[in-house]
This record gives C-alpha cells, sequence and structure tokens, in this order.
C-alpha cells in the first residue's frame, strides 16, 4: 500500500475511534445513577432489555442512536431521544424494538422522540416488518408539549400508525415494563398484543393524584392501572409477566409462533466475499478531498465477480452498474470522484453531475425498476454542473429527468454518504427526501447545500454588504474574523453527527459495516410482497 492509502486510512480510522466514543457515551443514557436506580427497582435497562430479546448470532443494528445530539440542552439534553430502536432478529424473525430509556427524564417524549419513533414506523409500514414496543416511559414531556402534541406528524400520528399497521397485517407488539401514561397508554393498548409486568408496568389515562384532583377518589397506582387490574379486572392487556424477563421470554413466544408472509421476490445467490477485503475502503477515501476513483469503492462492498457496468464510457462522473451485495441482486449508483475526459475530450470533475450522468442514471434506475432490481446510492456529490456550456446542454432538464425518476422509483432504494451530499446532489441522488428504506452515513460524510469554503464567501459577503448599508465598514481584521466564525457554524452544521442528531440520516455507521446493512435492509425490504413504499398521505387500495 502507497503512503497516501495509509493517511488516508489513519484518518478515517481516527473518525471511526471518535464514533465509537460518541456511541459509548449515548449507550450510557441518563448516567450511571440513573441506570443502577432502575436496576434497583427489579427492572431492567432499556439496552439490557434488548439484548435479552435479540438472537445474539444475528446482526443487530441500532438507527438513530445519536437522535437529540447537542439539543435541548437547556433541559438537561435527551440522549439517543430517549428511546433505544434496533433493527434485528427475534427468533429468526426480522423486527424493529423500540424500548423507552426511563434513565432519560423517566423515558418522556421530546420532539426528536416523537421523530424517532415515526421513522422507526415508517420502516414497519415500508417493509411488512413486525416492531415490538418495550414500554417505559413518563409521556410528553410538558415544557415543549406545543413542538410534539398536535401536528399531522408529531404524537398523535404514533397511534394512527398502530392502526394503520394493523389493518396491513404488520404484527405489533407490547410489554409495559413501567410507567404508561394519559396519551401514551394507547400504543400498547393499539398494538395486536400486550403484556404487562406486574409490581412495575402500570397503564392508565390519568395517575392517582390526577384522579384524586378531578374526582376526590382516593386509589394507588397499582389498584389503579397495575398488571392484576388490566389483566383480571378490564381486560386490557393480554398477558401478565412476574418480571422483565418473562414479559421478553414471552414476546419470544410469540414472535416464534408467527407463520410466514409472501415476499416480494428480489433475486439473491449464495454470498461470495468482495474482490478487496471490506476494511480495505478505510484506505480509499481520501482525507484531503482529492479526486479519487470510487470503483475502490465499490469493489470492496459487493461480491466478487459479480460487477457489470452500465454505460461506462458515458457519463463517466456517475458509476451506474448491477452487482450482488451479500448474494442480493442490486443496481448501483455512485458519483465518481475521479477526474475524468467526455467524448468531446472535455475534462469533468469528480463528484460532479452532468448533463451524460444525469441522463445515463435516469436510465439506468428505470431499467432496474422494470427489472425489480433494488437501487443503493453511494453518495459522494457536490452538485450539479453550473455555467453557460451546462446551461446551453440543458442540465435543468436532465437534472429533472434523474430527480423525477428517483422519486417514481417503487423497488426499495438505500442510500450511504460515503463522502459529500451537497445541494440538489444530494435530491438526485436519493437523500432522506425520497424515501430511502436506509439512509446511511459513514463518518466522513459532510452535508449541505454547499461546500463549507464556498458558503462562508457568499454568507461573508451578504453580512458585509448588510453592515456597509448600514454605514458600518468592517476592518481586514473584522472581516477575517467573521468569515472564521461562519466557516466553524457551517463545519459544524456539515457534521454526519449534527444530521443524525436531527435523523436526516438513519444511522452514522463504521465504512466496514455497509455490507452488513445493507443485506440486513435488502432481506427487510424483500418481505414487503407489494415492493413500494408506504405512502401515508394517500388512501391505500
Amino acid at each position: 500500500m502507497n503512503l497516501s492509502f495509509n493517511k488516508n486510512e489513519d484518518a478515517l480510522k481516527l473518525l471511526i475511534s471518535e464514533l465509537q466514543h460518541r456511541q459509548t457515551v449515548v449507550e450510557n443514557g441518563g448516567g450511571d445513577k440513573k441506570l443502577q436506580k432502575q436496576r434497583d427497582a427489579g427492572k431492567m435497562t432499556a439496552r439490557e432489555r434488548i439484548s435479552y430479546l435479540v438472537d445474539q448470532n444475528k446482526p443487530c443494528l441500532e438507527m438513530g442512536a445519536f437522535a437529540g445530539d447537542g439539543m435541548y440542552e437547556e433541559y438537561g439534553g435527551c440522549p439517543g431521544g430517549g428511546v433505544v430502536i434496533v433493527l434485528a432478529y427475534v427468533k429468526g424473525t426480522q423486527c424493529i424494538v423500540v424500548a423507552n430509556d426511563a434513565t432519560v427524564k423517566a423515558g418522556a417524549w421530546f420532539p426528536i422522540t416523537g421523530k424517532k419513533n415515526l421513522r422507526a414506523q415508517q420502516i414497519a409500514l415500508d417493509n411488512h416488518t413486525p416492531i415490538i414496543y418495550l414500554v417505559d416511559s413518563a409521556g410528553v414531556f410538558l415544557p415543549l408539549q406545543d413542538e410534539i402534541f398536535p401536528d399531522r406528524e408529531h404524537f398523535g400520528r404514533i397511534f394512527r400508525n398502530n392502526a394503520v399497521m394493523s389493518s396491513l397485517g404488520i404484527p405489533q407488539i407490547s410489554a409495559i415494563m413501567g410507567s404508561c401514561v394519559a396519551g401514551g397508554a394507547y400504543l400498547p393498548i393499539m398494538s395486536d398484543e400486550s403484556i404487562i409486568v406486574k409490581g412495575t408496568g402500570s397503564i392508565f389515562l390519568a395517575g392517582s393524584y390526577l384522579v384524586k384532583a378531578a374526582i376526590g377518589e382516593d386509589i394507588d397506582n397499582e389498584t389503579l392501572g397495575g398488571a392484576d387490574t388490566h389483566s383480571d379486572i378490564s381486560g386490557v392487556t393480554d398477558y401478565k409477566a412476574e418480571d422483565d424477563a418473562e414479559a421478553l421470554t414471552m414476546i419470544k413466544g410469540l414472535v416464534d409462533k408467527m407463520g410466514t408472509f409472501p415476499k416480494a421476490g428480489f433475486d439473491r445467490k449464495e454470498s461470495i466475499a468482495p474482490m478487496r477485503p471490506v476494511e480495505e475502503v478505510y484506505g480509499h477515501v481520501p482525507f484531503d478531498g482529492k479526486p479519487f476513483d470510487s470503483m475502490r469503492i465499490i469493489e470492496c462492498l459487493v461480491d466478487d465477480g459479480s460487477w457489470q457496468a452500465y454505460k461506462e464510457t458515458y457519463g463517466k462522473t456517475i458509476i451506474t452498474g448491477y452487482a450482488r451485495i451479500d448474494g442480493w441482486s442490486v443496481g448501483i449508483v455512485a458519483n465518481n470522484r475521479k477526474m475524468s475526459k467526455n467524448a468531446k475530450g472535455e475534462m469533468q470533475f469528480g463528484g460532479v453531475i452532468y448533463s451524460d450522468s444525469a441522463d445515463k442514471a435516469a436510465r439506468f434506475v428505470a431499467n432496474c425498476n422494470q427489472k425489480r432490481i433494488p437501487l443503493v446510492f453511494l453518495q459522494d456529490v457536490t452538485g450539479f454542473m453550473v455555467g453557460s456550456k451546462s446551461e446551453h446542454a440543458g442540465i435543468i432538464k436532465d437534472g429533472a429527468k434523474m430527480v423525477n425518476t428517483v422519486a417514481n422509483s417503487v423497488v426499495p432504494k438505500f442510500t450511504v454518504i460515503v463522502g459529500n451530499s451537497f445541494g440538489a446532489g444530494n435530491y438526485a441522488m436519493n437523500g432522506t427526501a425520497y424515501d430511502p428504506r436506509l439512509m446511511l452515513a459513514w463518518p466522513n460524510a459532510k452535508l449541505a447545500v454547499m461546500g463549507g469554503a464556498q458558503a462562508a464567501k457568499v454568507l461573508l459577503q451578504i453580512e458585509a454588504s448588510r453592515l456597509k448599508g448600514s454605514g458600518k465598514e468592517l476592518s481586514e481584521k473584522e472581516l477575517k474574523e467573521l468569515k472564521q466564525s461562519i466557516e466553524d457554524r457551517y463545519e459544524r452544521q456539515m457534521s454526519p453527527y449534527y444530521a443524525a442528531s436531527r435523523l436526516w440520516v438513519d444511522a452514522v455507521i463504521d465504512p466496514a459495516k455497509t455490507r452488513e446493512w445493507l443485506s440486513y435492509g435488502l432481506e427487510m425490504a424483500n418481505n414487503n410482497p407489494e415492493m413500494k413504499r408506504y405512502n401515508p398521505g394517500v388512501i391505500q387500495t
């Protein structure tokens, strides 16, 4: 390996080390004292519950781990959005597990908590994946109730999705393992089956204090809405467990007895290891942003011998081709960061979408839809080409064609940001707004409307012009300081963790685990026989 490979590898491994450190902080939830307090109350923590429930010899992929990162600091923060969500196997069946983390503000729902739960439900809807709720929550975080209560994508949408999933035959199982109050009481009871843990689980529309205040009745919470009440008297819950472990064992038993469902029929053959070791990908991503051949990344991800290029010598700034990932047939659309010449001998910049590459990508996406082949987008894009030559060549028309084709694609789409994700290039390459089944980012990813240096220049010109209009002329030193503050702010907002905290991406992942994530997602997508994504704004027929 050459020197630049080693430097690239070292730089990316440092970013992976940072990723692992951040993950460790998130896993500590509300802190050691609160974790121990939960154990002292006879309860498992959210992560202990998940670990007990899921199959140990199969992938367990956490999504939204950094939700809420750097947000809500005035309230003490909200690590992980106060909920742990994993894609995992339970008794050999792919499931989504949603576990409230009661060590974070008693499991209260912040706005980001609602968004994270809705994302999990959308994945379940898209892929017909069973969903398991491990409920332990004090309900809506009241200081921010106006940001989570009444709108279309707020708290009430959760229960609406419960009803829709039941109507579509998507299994939902809930375990009431702690507090379950007011509106939050509907989630487990709108599930198909519910389990309640004796002594720690409780569910009611109003707790004992509110009952006393409202109607003057003296009653304790256990008698009001505990396990015996709802299992023996009201019939609200279906099963009663003595402790967390028994409740989780019951869930395993219920999942174990589920029938099988029709498949979408995506093609899968025996998995073959990539031509290059997966870990070699670390050395192929330049730490300094220099151009490189993106085929090196593809060779680390796809099964050896499976790559078949489409229009290889045309529209070279986008690579398109058929391949297999862990045996699954896929179509790959990848930005090529390598400098190249078109048929006219004109130099084209890597990572930029030109008219010919947009046309090529649109045609390829249409072909994959015709042949029922899922799509994988590898984003490292700086945007569409600008200037008179591109405008005269119809870049807007060709770009619109690509966006249109991607937007109307019905096969499952998966997106991995392996580098830059700037401007309209994010859209054309199946960004979050275009409904990828999974939206993943490597720790070196950058998301923004344009690159940091360009944005800083534009914003600096605007700010300097504004100040000049008000009669203030900035000195050279002040201009330099202003430029630096703009660049710092912009760089912070381009971070993959900034995107992950707001759930613009589902997860920031180790590049070496990209195959594992995509393979899991492809298997999950194959469980939806209708193939197309569930559209929540349209009545399904």
